[in-house]
């Protein structure tokens, strides 16, 4: 992400790896977002029968919002690259998952592949409640400090992008946020953009650099309890309600230490049950060669993993299924960010932002 909190060396933002975010299927719907004809069209709002959707999903049929494309943003488009990263639209559906399908079972979540070594389809369930879901599809930016409400106003009337991802909190969160305020929430949604929040809590012991936050072995659990409550606290006042994704965001790390490994997925397992418990949707931020890999190769049927995840992988490729970093089964049906380019300064309307690129198919911010 762009002027990243935690400091990285340079192979790691430019060796091709990827992060991701899933929402999770099992006893849970997504109604399939509308595909629009260009990067401005806001596309349409459809309410959905969540045993419908969910019978797709389960059937595995691909969404044609997840055609492939390569087009740049303010390039020309085939009609198909148009549907999978220029085109924006949005869905809402009614979500419900039965609390004995998502609160079994506990525990540390082990890594497991299938026989051709691939990871297994994730198929937990999400949160054990109803809880209204929406999806985005379409171009996104994020950068460290959200931009003013008039900068907003200017990218949204002229710029290919209807998305924009905000650090909400986390004690690692890096930049200040003087923009970021419910106010400012309500208008740029208002507006037609399409919020996705970042939580950058406690980061891996192993990882090189300095953070504020930690995860240790013998804390792992109560402190990632104690962040995603803090996560929802904060997109609460933000005005962002239940139903809302959440990231979490996880920096590059040695994913050879066992020990770490095992800290992190704990941690993530607690975060991600605080905001399920709390009718938020767990999403995931991490690079393929560490964080997302770990997440990817974790066992699928362990309950409170990420629902939805978002890889950086910088290829330049606006999509989130061509190039996709793991098994093609994995969060598929609308649960997939491509974080596809860093440190792009673009301009529009007069305003110029610096910002990662991102392809976008999977669940944002609920406001009002």
């Amino acid at each position: 992400m762009s002027k990243r909190r935690l400091p990285k060396p340079r192979w790691q933002r430019y060796a091709g790896i990827a992060a991701a975010v899933v929402v999770i299927g099992g006893g849970a719907a997504f109604a399939a977002a509308a595909a629009g004809g260009g990067g401005k069209n806001d596309g349409t709002t459809a309410r959905t029968d969540a045993a419908g959707v969910a019978g797709a999903l389960q059937s595995g049929a691909s969404p044609s919002a997840q055609a492939s494309g390569s087009a740049k943003p303010g390039a020309s488009a085939s009609s198909s690259a148009r549907v999978s990263a220029s085109a924006s639209g949005t869905a809402t559906a009614s979500a419900g998952a039965s609390p004995s399908e998502s609160g079994k079972g506990g525990g540390s979540a082990k890594a497991t592949t299938s026989s051709d070594g691939s990871a297994k389809p994730a198929t937990v369930a999400g949160p054990p409640h109803s809880a209204s879901v929406k999806v985005f599809t379409g171009l996104a930016f994020d950068t460290c400090t959200a931009p003013s409400a008039s900068k907003m106003s200017a990218w949204k009337a002229s710029s290919p992008y209807s998305g924009a991802a905000v650090y909400i909190g986390g004690r690692n969160r890096g930049c200040s946020q003087p923009s970021l305020t419910s106010s400012w929430v309500g208008t740029t949604t208002a507006a037609g953009w399409k919020l996705i929040p970042i939580y950058v809590g406690a980061q891996p012991p192993c990882q090189s650099g300095s953070s504020s936050e930690r995860i240790g072995a013998s804390d792992a659990a109560s402190l990632g309890a104690s962040d995603g409550a803090d996560a929802v606290g904060r997109a609460k006042a933000l005005g962002m309600g239940g139903g809302s994704a959440v990231y979490l965001d996880m920096e590059a790390f040695d994913a050879s230490d066992t020990a770490c490994v095992d800290s992190v997925l704990t941690y993530v397992q607690a975060w991600d049950k605080a905001l399920h418990a709390r009718g938020y949707w767990a999403g995931f931020y991490g690079f393929s060669s560490s964080s997302a890999a770990v997440v990817a190769k974790a066992d699928p049927t362990v309950p409170d993993m990420p629902d939805a995840l978002w890889y950086a992988r910088y290829d330049g490729n606006n999509s989130t299924v061509t190039g996709f970093p793991f098994s093609s089964g994995l969060w598929t049906g609308h649960r997939r960010g491509h974080q596809y380019q860093v440190n792009s300064k673009e301009t529009y309307g007069g305003a110029s932002i610096t910002v990662d690129r991102d392809a976008w198919d999977g669940p944002v911010a609920v406001v009002g």
